[in-house]
């Protein structure tokens, strides 16, 4: 059976701010169709790599490379690109604090995303009816997110959990080949994870997904890969059966206690 392609590649990525190196050469690659889970305890640098995946930062040292959309062409340096380019190159991100239009609502928000994705600028409102592309895309994500019954009401009123499922519907209405999901399930309360837990399972397979997650009982349900992230470095990467049977790993993260799910990061 052949080895499945690397989408995203992060070679000896160093950030360093002043006197404090927040990765130290750090190495991750993502393979195509990838469930990856990226887990370390708070401080571990799990954000500051996502920043630089994503382009909020720059690497001091190393290099980022994306698959081609065309998959005949070779991968492409992105470490240099602004986050916006790297969105039009099939990378997009969720983020660990909710980040929507509160006055709009949901079938609004995705149908300004669809629009803009399929180069319709600002003229979504007005034929939105009459475009077919933007009503039917629209329809199924409302339907695989579970927002259909709220897809009329105001962003600000809806539930904390509808809220982070219309964040991953935004970030898949984008079209991405990969995606970065930052702790998808933080602050939703016990009632609300259930739906998001399915949904993010739910993902299509032809997705490469990055999670950062505290939750282990998510992150040990949909990765098929698991790197540790320790200090800025990383410790070790495996199958969830290695990580979880890694001693290190216990000692350093797993052995810890049960709070991880309620913990919020702070890398």
């Amino acid at each position: 059976m052949s080895t499945p392609e690397t989408v995203l590649s992060a070679e000896g990525l160093v950030m360093r701010f002043g006197g404090i190196t927040a990765t130290n050469n750090v190495t991750l690659n993502l393979k195509k169709g990838a469930r990856h889970a990226l887990i370390g305890p708070n401080g571990a640098g799990k954000t500051t790599l996502i920043n630089l995946l994503t382009g909020v930062l720059q690497p001091t040292e190393g290099r980022i490379t994306l698959l081609g959309r065309d998959n005949s062409l070779p991968a492409e340096d992105i470490t240099h690109l602004a986050p916006h380019s790297r969105v039009k190159r099939g990378m997009v991100r969720t983020f660990q604090i909710n980040q929507l239009f509160d006055t709009l609502t949901p079938l609004q928000t995705l149908a300004l995303t669809i629009s803009q994705q399929h180069g319709l600028g600002s003229s979504w409102w007005n034929p939105l009816g009459n475009k077919a592309e933007v009503v039917d895309r629209c329809a199924q994500l409302l339907e695989q997110f579970h927002l259909t019954e709220v897809m009329n009401q105001p962003t600000n009123v809806l539930a904390y959990g509808k809220r982070r499922l219309l964040e991953i519907a935004i970030a898949l209405a984008c079209e991405p080949r990969v995606l970065l999901l930052d702790e998808p399930v933080a602050g939703v309360p016990a009632g609300e994870r259930e739906e998001l837990l399915q949904t993010v399972a739910a993902l299509p397979a032809d997705v490469s997904v990055l999670l950062i997650e505290h939750d282990m009982d998510l992150v040990f349900s949909f990765a098929n890969r698991m790197t540790v992230l320790v200090n800025g470095t990383v410790l070790t990467e495996g199958d969830p059966e290695q990580i979880a049977n890694d001693p290190q790993v216990k000692a350093v993260y797993l052995g810890h206690g049960e709070n991880h799910a309620e913990e919020s990061s702070h890398d």
